[in-house]
């Protein structure tokens, strides 16, 4: 009786740590190309800013696009993306002797091309240079008497459409759930040859998303 006790025992051990095993397999997915979808927010603002009396706060922007993870091994992956996010900035200030405010919207595609870090399933961690090309920049100015000159100052602002940034974030994974969470700042300025007299600013961002990833079972 007790060799039959311990001979079932031992293959109930056997068969738990086989489940066991599969369960992790079936969760663990580093070692697996994905496909992926994001949506979610930045709250950005600017940094380095060069102009008369300008004060900036930050607002928020639509942040959305796609992944795609390639592993190099069980630990580590790149992960390139294309993004249609939205930067920019609420300001107060001065110009040509004149108080405004100024809400600025910038849309760009952002191409992030990050190194991925796996030391668990559950846990990804990104860094890398995201590079980024301007679609569209709309501003909107509020003061007592808005000038001619003063629009004409800012439509004649030589504006970088290029710029790169530097990215670091992390992901945490969810089965086929992805809640990522990075930080961003650009490491050029947004004008093209400095000589700009309007405000002269980096863009700096934290972003949010949630996804959904696609992969073989």
């Amino acid at each position: 009786m007790k060799k039959i006790t311990l001979t079932m025992g031992m293959i109930l051990s056997v068969m738990i740590f086989k489940a066991s095993a599969q369960e992790e397999n079936k969760t663990d997915f580093r070692s697996t190309l994905q496909l992926g979808l994001k949506v979610g927010a930045n709250y950005s603002n600017v940094y380095d800013t060069k102009g008369q009396a300008f004060s900036a706060d930050p607002k928020f922007g639509l942040a959305t696009g796609v992944f795609l993870s390639v592993p190099l091994g069980k630990y580590i992956g790149v992960q390139p993306e294309i993004l249609f996010s939205q930067k920019g900035f609420k300001a107060t200030g001065m110009i040509l002797g004149g108080a405004y405010s100024l809400t600025r919207t910038t849309s760009y595609i952002d191409v992030p091309i990050l190194l991925a870090l796996k030391p668990s399933e559950f846990l990804t961690l990104h860094i890398g240079p995201q590079f980024a090309y301007l679609i569209k920049q709309r501003d909107v100015f509020s003061n007592g008497i808005t000038s001619v000159a003063q629009e004409k100052e800012f439509q004649n602002d030589n504006i970088r459409k290029n710029t790169m940034a530097f990215i670091v974030g992390a992901d945490i994974n969810l089965d086929h759930l992805v809640i990522g969470g990075r930080v961003g700042w650009d490491m050029l300025n947004n004008n093209g040859n400095g000589t700009s007299t309007t405000p002269r600013y980096k863009n700096t961002w934290f972003q949010v998303t949630l996804g959904y990833r696609f992969y073989s079972d």
